[in-house]
């Protein structure tokens, strides 16, 4: 069983890894064929072999960018959960303070971005507060969602049963929640980084987005590739870790091949 196992993971690794590496071979052989310029397209193994040299040059930016992700990606999610938590128990409130969760939601980040430098400053709060805006309205409407899909023959039991508010909320509808509630988590994860990535092109000293706009204007791509490599290789880590998460969480749910 142990060996059937190990055999489908190896499998399921292998075919992406194998496309990756004869993505880069590709990418290798038509840098050199074309006699392309590095400022306009380094090879790939020039950009790995900068993030091994070039690594504790990288992690205080990478640290940056990543404080500012994780921190506004978990306040996005405790203030959209508390909020759907309080629409699922109050229609009044939820109809009122709905359009402008949708209201945040249509208005483009782009557009937001420079407000929010403006009255934050240049500093982390402003990449922070970004991120939270790009995150909310996804992880709102899924955790609301998700709250609200609770059985009603299993809700009617526990009415029945005298059940309060809260053991219904713990016993019944953050169960059923989870597996609207998680999706969510692995898409803000993707949004979070850009949330970050924005606020720090617009305005920043640090931070991976800063390193990328620095070196293209300098011209130094092959810098600027791997700090977005680097990033790329982060954020995939931080979505497989939600996937494992959700794996064992979720537990009654068929584990998602990733």
């Amino acid at each position: 069983m142990f060996k059937k196992n190990f055999k489908n993971k190896l499998k399921e690794l292998g075919i992406p890894l194998l496309f990756l590496v004869g993505g880069f071979l590709i990418w290798e052989i038509a840098v050199s064929v074309l006699a392309l310029p590095e400022f306009i397209l380094p090879k790939p193994s020039k950009i790995i072999f900068e993030i091994i040299n070039q690594f504790k040059f990288f992690l205080p930016h990478l640290g940056i960018t990543m404080l500012s992700t994780v921190t506004g990606y978990f306040i996005a999610f405790l203030l959209s959960f508390i909020l759907a938590v309080i629409f699922v128990h109050s229609k009044t409130i939820e109809r009122g303070l709905y359009p402008y969760a949708i209201a945040i939601r249509v208005a483009p980040i782009l557009a937001l971005a420079p407000l929010v430098v403006l009255w934050f400053g240049i500093g982390i709060t402003s990449k922070i507060v970004i991120v939270v805006l790009i995150c909310f309205f996804p992880l709102l409407v899924n955790t609301t969602q998700g709250l609200k899909t609770a059985d009603e023959k299993a809700l009617e039991l526990l009415n029945s049963l005298s059940a309060s508010k809260w053991q219904i909320f713990i016993k019944l509808r953050l169960p059923s929640s989870l597996p609207f509630i998680f999706p969510a988590l692995k898409i803000s994860s993707a949004l979070a980084l850009t949330g970050a990535f924005v606020g720090e092109f617009l305005a920043a000293d640090q931070g991976i987005g800063y390193l990328i706009l620095l070196h293209t204007r300098t011209f130094d791509t092959t810098t600027a590739m791997a700090a977005l490599l680097l990033m790329v290789l982060t954020g995939i880590f931080f979505f497989l870790l939600i996937s494992f998460i959700e794996n064992k969480v979720v537990f009654w749910q068929k584990p998602e091949r990733i």
